[in-house]
């Protein structure tokens, strides 16, 4: 039986998929590990969901989340590298959209800033906002070194603004209130 432990990271270096070798805290590790702990927390937020619409289009962005890790994860795809890693399609924030426009379309007009909270689903929703929105800055800074598909950060902009639509929409489900910014 393999072993999960490989000790090839014991000095602080991880490789990278078609080889190479770098710095565990180097912008491209700190890029997809972004995205990765992205995808476990909607994993955890899938626990607390009730709607199975909502279930299903997180299952679903995961999937994508995925290509996205394994793209930014291989430096230089080549054209024998592309045959095993699936692109980046525009369908990722093109549904994105979609969703964003039929949940919303769900909800009453927002007038106020609102708060993470209400509902323990709508919390974790914001959570994994505010994740999204540090992947993507990750990602646009590995972008100023070396070139990202663009695609990459146009999906994880329409994803924390998604996040933030389903985290209105779970609240609305369960039926809790947004909890409004009170200054």
């Amino acid at each position: 039986m393999k072993k999960i432990y490989t000790k090839t990271g014991d000095k602080g270096e991880t490789g990278l998929f078609g080889g190479g070798r770098v710095s565990k805290d180097s912008v491209r590790i700190e890029s997809y590990g972004s995205v990765d702990e992205l995808n476990s927390f909607i994993g955890l937020t899938i626990t607390e969901v009730k709607d199975n619409e909502v279930k299903n289009l997180l299952i679903k962005i995961q999937n994508e989340l995925f290509v996205v890790c394994s793209n930014l994860a291989t430096p230089d795809i080549s054209k024998d590298k592309k045959k095993i890693i699936p692109a980046i399609q525009e369908e990722y924030y093109l549904d994105a959209e979609k969703a964003i426009d039929q949940f919303e379309d769900k909800l009453e007009p927002l007038k106020n800033f609102i708060l993470p909270g209400g509902s323990k689903c709508s919390a974790l929703l914001h959570v994994c906002r505010t994740i999204c929105r540090r992947a993507e800055r990750r990602v646009v800074a590995l972008n100023k070194t070396v070139e990202v598909d663009e695609k990459i950060v146009i999906f994880l902009n329409r994803l924390s603004d998604l996040f933030f639509v389903l985290a209105r929409y779970e609240n609305h489900f369960s039926g809790n209130s947004d909890v409004i910014w009170k200054s």
